[in-house]
This record gives C-alpha cells, sequence and structure tokens, in this order.
C-alpha cells in the first residue's frame, strides 16, 4: 500500500533538511571541497612533466587521466561521510529520525555530489586546457565528469557504511570502491576520445547514465542495510 500524502510530506521535509545540512556543513567548512578541487587539478598539471609536453602526447592521455583524476579526487572526503556523524552521536540521531537508513544514505550521497562531484566539474576545463584536450571535447568531458561523479558518489556512500567503524577503513574504502568504477571508467574515456576525434558520443553517455541509473536504487540499500548493523 501507498503511504497517505500527509505521512510523505513530513518524510519528504525530513529529508530535505538532512540534504540541506550536509550543504550548509559543506559551506562552513569548504576544506573537502577545495582539497578534492585542488588535487584534482594538480594531478592534471604533472601529467606534462611527467609524459613531456608534446601536445599529441597529452591529447591521446587526457581522457583516461581526467577520468582517473576526478574520481581519485572525489574519493577524498568519503571516509568522513559517515565518519564525523558517527563519532559525535549524530548518525545514531539521523537513524533514529524517522528516516530509513536507505534515506540518510541517498541524502548524504547526493550531498556529496553537490560539494564534490559539481565543483569538479567546474574545474574540467582547466584540466582539459592542461592536458590539450580539443576544445570540442571539452563539452562532453564535463558531462563525463558529472555522471562518473554522480555514479562514484553512490558507490562511495555503500562503501562507506561498508568500511564505517572498521580499522583503517579509509584504506579499505578505495579499495573497495575503485574495482567498482573501472567500467565508468571505460565508457567516460571513450566518450571523451570519440568527442575528441569528432565522432558521436551519445552512446558512452547513455552508457554512463544506465550505469547511474543502475546505482541509484542500489547503493542506496547496500549502504542502508549496513547502517542498519552498526
Amino acid at each position: 500500500m501507498t503511504p497517505p500524502e500527509s505521512q510523505q510530506r513530513p518524510a519528504l521535509g525530513a529529508w530535505l533538511a538532512l540534504l540541506g545540512r550536509e550543504l550548509r556543513l559543506a559551506l562552513r567548512h569548504p576544506a573537502d571541497s577545495l582539497a578534492a578541487v585542488m588535487f584534482f587539478v594538480l594531478v592534471a598539471a604533472l601529467f606534462p612533466f611527467g609524459v613531456g609536453p608534446e601536445p599529441q602526447a597529452l591529447a591521446r592521455l587526457a581522457p583516461g587521466a581526467l577520468l582517473a583524476a576526478a574520481l581519485l579526487a572525489a574519493l577524498l572526503p568519503l571516509d568522513r561521510l559517515f565518519g564525523a556523524d558517527a563519532e559525535d552521536g549524530t548518525l545514531d540521531q539521523l537513524l533514529l529520525s524517522g528516516l530509513g537508513p536507505s534515506a540518510v544514505a541517498a541524502a548524504k550521497a547526493l550531498g556529496h555530489w553537490l560539494t564534490t562531484g559539481l565543483p569538479l566539474m567546474l574545474a574540467t576545463p582547466i584540466a582539459c586546457a592542461m592536458l590539450n584536450l580539443a576544445t570540442e571535447a571539452w563539452g562532453v568531458a564535463v558531462a563525463v565528469l558529472g555522471l562518473a561523479a554522480g555514479f562514484l558518489s553512490l558507490l562511495g556512500t555503500a562503501g562507506a557504511a561498508l568500511t564505517l567503524g572498521a580499522r583503517r577503513g579509509g584504506v579499505l574504502l578505495p579499495l573497495l570502491v575503485l574495482p567498482l568504477a573501472i567500467p565508468a571508467v571505460i565508457f567516460g574515456a571513450a566518450g571523451i576520445e570519440a568527442a575528441a576525434a569528432g565522432l558521436e558520443a551519445r552512446p558512452y553517455l547513455l552508457l554512463l547514465g544506465a550505469l547511474l541509473v543502475a546505482a541509484l536504487p542500489l547503493a542506496p540499500l547496500a549502504a542502508g542495510a549496513a547502517l542498519r548493523g552498526e
């Protein structure tokens, strides 16, 4: 049975309030978002020193370098996604607030994308210029990184919940999440390469979108189950 509308509205309001709390915390303490963006830009800046300044070599490596740097940068704030709230007891209060654990995880995932994935998208043109990517592919690169970051936010939320309370959880989290993100790297890099070559990138964007849609219900459920077991 579908819950009455009078019950759905308070739940939606509580979920939006939780999302607003995540955004306010990010604005008050912007170090995590700034660190992710700086890491992304610095990694892109290091590639010309590592492979040489030849434009053709940089352009050939640019799609994979962009995806790898962005996903690694997006991982930086994930180990604190639930950890800070668990340390001060806020997580227990959230789980007792009437929202289901999956809803709490979904709000955390969206908050992570808005505070980390979105800034990475805005910084993508800077990284594209550093890597000599063809300007025709910049728009596709921004779209690819947005979709890939959303996919990683969902996977990372599930991973952060699973490793919550574990010893060396910050080390386990990348080992758990990065192998699952490989399809996003493959499809994303192929889409950027296609756009740079003047080919159609839409199929690769659709594949990335399919990954995101598949993770959208599954990752919060997995994260919620992990939080319920804490």
